[in-house]
C-alpha cells in the first residue's frame, strides 16, 4: 500500500513539473512571438524611413524653395529611425504620426508641380512607399495578433500562475495615433 501511495505521489510530482514546464514554455513562446512581431514593425518603419531621402531629393529637384517642408520630413524621418531602433510601442506610433504629417505636406507641395507628378522616379518612389504602408499595416496587425495571444495567456488560468516564473507580462497593443489610423490619401 505504501508503494502505491509513493508511486501516486511521484506521478503527481512528475505531472506537476511537466505542467510547469509546458506553462513556462507556452508563455515564453508567446512572448517571443510578440517580440518578433514588433521587430517586423521596426523593419517596415526602417524601410519607410529609408525611402524618404529619395522621395525628398526627387521633390527637391522641382521645388527648391520648400525648405521648411524638407527639414520637417528629414527631422520626422530621423525620429522614426530612432524609434524603430528601440523605442517603445508608443514612441514608434508617435514617430510614425509625425512622419505621416510631414509626408502629407511633402505630397501637397508635389501637387503644385505637374512635371514632378509625371516623373517616373517620383511615381516609383510613391509606389514603393504605398507598398511599404501596406506591409506596415500588416506588420501592425500581426503584432497585435501576437500580443492578443500573449495577453490571453497572461490573464487566464492556469497560465497566469506561471507569468512571474517565466518573466512574461502583458504587452501593449500598437495603436495608431488619433487621426492616423490610415495612411494619408494623396491624389495626383
Amino acid at each position: 500500500m505504501a508503494l502505491i501511495i509513493l508511486i501516486i505521489v511521484v506521478v503527481l510530482v512528475v505531472a506537476l513539473i511537466g505542467f510547469g514546464i509546458v506553462g513556462f514554455n507556452k508563455l515564453r513562446r508567446a512572448d517571443i512571438a510578440a517580440q518578433e512581431a514588433l521587430g517586423g514593425i521596426d523593419v517596415q518603419l526602417t524601410r519607410r524611413a529609408d525611402l524618404i531621402p529619395n522621395l525628398v531629393n526627387t521633390v527637391k529637384g522641382y521645388a527648391t524653395h520648400e525648405r521648411e517642408v524638407f527639414e520637417e520630413v528629414t527631422a520626422a524621418r530621423a525620429g522614426l529611425r530612432q524609434a524603430a531602433q528601440g523605442g517603445s510601442v508608443e514612441q514608434k506610433s508617435a514617430a510614425e504620426a509625425r512622419l505621416d504629417g510631414a509626408l502629407g505636406r511633402l505630397f501637397a507641395v508635389a501637387e503644385n508641380y505637374p512635371d514632378l507628378k509625371a516623373s517616373a522616379n517620383f511615381t516609383q518612389l510613391q509606389s514603393e512607399l504605398s507598398d511599404t504602408e501596406n506591409k506596415l499595416s500588416f506588420a501592425r496587425q500581426f503584432y497585435n495578433d501576437a500580443v492578443a495571444r500573449l495577453n490571453n495567456l497572461v490573464h487566464t488560468i492556469p497560465w497566469m500562475f506561471f507569468t512571474g516564473w517565466a518573466g512574461v507580462k502583458a504587452r501593449e497593443f500598437y495603436r495608431a495615433p488619433e487621426g492616423h489610423a490610415e495612411p494619408p490619401q494623396v491624389q495626383f
